[in-house]
């Protein structure tokens, strides 16, 4: 199975950009759907962004036009590219794998 660990979350001011990466260990990881997920507080967790092993993405309504998910296969890595930040964009953001692997979940904090 994989692990998935997130890096590159932190605090940033609106209409700021960060991105996020999740590297990943194991053979499954080639062969999956990856997305990212996030959640704020009070809020359930959803689904921001999805990349298939071919490439082909989808987009929450919210992102779409700001964020880009990419993914390397050779380096097991996904990222996620947040450009023009907005304070709402606040959550814990989460990497995960279709089989039900979860990262431990980085904080991303967009002040206005």
């Amino acid at each position: 199975q994989v692990q998935l660990v997130e890096s590159g979350g932190g605090l940033v001011q609106a209409g700021g950009s960060l991105r996020l990466s999740c590297a990943a260990s194991g053979s499954i990881f080639r062969f999956s759907t990856m997305g990212w997920y996030r959640q704020a507080p009070g809020k359930q967790r959803e689904l921001v962004a999805r990349i298939t092993i071919g490439g082909r993405t989808n987009y929450a309504d919210s992102v779409k036009g700001r964020f880009t998910i990419s993914r390397d296969n050779a380096k097991n890595t996904i990222y996620l590219q947040m450009n023009t930040l907005k304070p709402e964009d606040t959550a814990v953001y989460y990497c995960n794998c279709e089989t039900g692997l979860w990262g431990q979940g980085i904080q991303v904090t967009v002040s206005s």
